[in-house]
């Protein structure tokens, strides 16, 4: 019986290996083949200097509105008429809530569904006293070492003025697109966009606009991005996480700190906040972060497509790999991140309130409400009040990748970018698209730059740059898209 028992695990064993190396040897490429495109004509010294121009105008979003500077944005309005004289004469344009942008480039088929590039004109504030950090002065738009530099030159006038440049270019030659294309440039992105995308966003449903797809900020063409690929990855975000801000807080009495109570204030909201740490979001592998090694695994070693073609078995060993990396773990979870925290305004003073702020970001399939019960379950003290933050936001729905706009985005990918392996991902921030969620099929994510997996760190950070070269990539990238959109 016991030969039996050992003869049939060994049988048993043997198929399971034959089925994950069939399912290994199955796992194939998901990239598309493309003709080459070649993009003549596009004067990289002019459009280098417009950019330049654009990065030396402080158009900052700042936290506290009163140092909004709306002069600066109006400024950048006029750059915008001056440095694109054709778009200001054929695409009509509005101005929407004073200070973000609206185009529409009206097309010459009724019938083909208009698309829609998203841009936004602010960017986040240099951080007081790191000036002396950068090679350049961030707003100087200094053009050196083969290099654009200033804030805003990755997050992400790149995308506006790249946009603007391709639109021009097309102007110039008597290209009309088929379908509609609008044009929206929000000024309040970094702050929350409610008072930019938002509006335009419900401007165009109150038209009734329906669009075939969206394109906004997102991934890029990474080199180093994913362990494992020797290529670089060109990530296009189908979905983005959504965004939830809880204060906690709790009150006592308060006194004076030589005779404490058994718990203060500040102890049970600090035991609070350690439950939450400890108590984290289940991990789920599916949606967006799944689609993601659908694509990159063909295109890996032998052992890693082993892994990734065989998710029935292997999906916990995956699973626990991702968890090593902190931005692959917020791939496949809802993250808990407590971020403030505030007592007794005094070291001896027992505090009558104390409270503390957590940041989720919410993985798809869960939502505000649930995080929000969630967090209510796993405390389980009625002395901890919850409330959320303004600016929180569901996650978004999952974009198709078997559409034909998401193809055409690929294949404009792979026209631009040789080499590229191209790969839909989950979106850890917030961006101005969530908004257009109901107006547009389908919402993709990504910005045209080419950068090493340490560049990442200059967005919102020092000595963010953009080269001439890549510049003059993203504005045939846009170009591309449009014709391979309209064809």
């Amino acid at each position: 019986m016991k030969k039996k028992i050992l003869l049939g695990a060994a049988e048993l064993a043997g198929i399971i290996i034959a089925t994950c190396l069939v399912r290994a040897a199955l796992f194939t490429s998901k990239q598309v083949a493309v003709e080459p495109a070649t993009v003549e004509g596009v004067d990289a010294r002019r459009i280098a200097d417009n950019l330049s121009r654009a990065l030396r105008l402080k158009t900052i979003s700042y936290q506290d509105p009163a140092q909004f500077d709306g002069k600066t944005f109006l400024a950048f309005h006029r750059l915008l008429e001056t440095a694109f004289p054709r778009v200001h004469k054929t695409l009509s344009k509005e101005t929407v809530n004073n200070y973000s942008l609206l185009y529409t480039w009206k097309g010459s088929d009724p019938k083909r569904a208009p698309i829609l590039l998203l841009g936004h004109i602010d960017v986040v504030p240099v951080e007081t006293g790191t000036e002396k950090d950068w090679t350049h002065p961030p707003f100087s738009g200094a053009i050196a070492d083969g290099y654009i530099w200033g804030r805003g030159a990755l997050d992400i006038k790149v995308n506006v003025m790249g946009t603007l440049e391709a639109v021009e270019y097309l102007l110039a030659r008597g290209y009309t697109p088929p379908q509609t294309i609008y044009l929206a440039f929000g000024h309040d992105e970094e702050v929350s966009g409610r008072n930019g995308a938002m509006k335009m966003a419900a401007l165009l449903k109150a038209r009734g606009v329906s669009l075939d797809y969206v394109l906004d900020e997102g991934g890029c063409v990474i080199e180093g991005a994913v362990a494992g690929l020797s290529a670089p990855a060109a990530l296009i975000g189908i979905a983005e996480k959504g965004y939830l801000s809880l204060e906690f807080s709790v009150e006592s009495e308060g006194g004076h700190s030589s005779m404490p109570p058994k718990q203060t204030a500040a102890g049970i909201l600090c035991a609070a906040i350690a439950k939450l740490e400890k108590n984290q979001f289940p991990t789920r592998l599916e949606g967006a972060a799944l689609e993601m090694f659908k694509y990159l695994g063909p295109e890996m070693s032998f052992t890693n497509r082993l892994v990734l073609g065989n998710m029935w078995l292997l999906g916990g060993v995956l699973k626990s790999m991702l968890l090593k990396s902190s931005s692959m773990a917020a791939s496949i979870r809802t993250t808990t991140a407590p971020t403030m925290l505030k007592g007794s305004e005094k070291e001896n003073v027992l505090p009558q309130k104390a409270t503390a702020v957590v940041n989720y970001r919410i993985l798809p399939g869960e939502s505000m409400e649930t995080v929000m019960k969630r967090a209510e379950k796993v405390i389980g003290d009625s002395r901890v009040k919850i409330r959320a933050l303004e600016g929180g936001s569901d996650p978004s729905p999952i974009s198709n990748t078997a559409s034909t706009s998401f193809t055409v985005l690929q294949k404009t990918i792979h026209q631009i970018f040789p080499g590229a392996i191209v790969s839909p991902y989950l979106v850890l921030g917030a961006t101005d698209s969530r908004y257009y969620t109901g107006v547009g099929a389908n919402v993709y994510r990504f910005t045209p730059l080419s950068i090493k997996n340490e560049d990442l760190k200059r967005m919102h950070g020092t000595n963010e740059r953009i080269s001439v070269s890549n510049y003059e990539q993203a504005v045939k990238f846009f170009i591309q898209l449009i014709k391979n959109t309209g064809s």
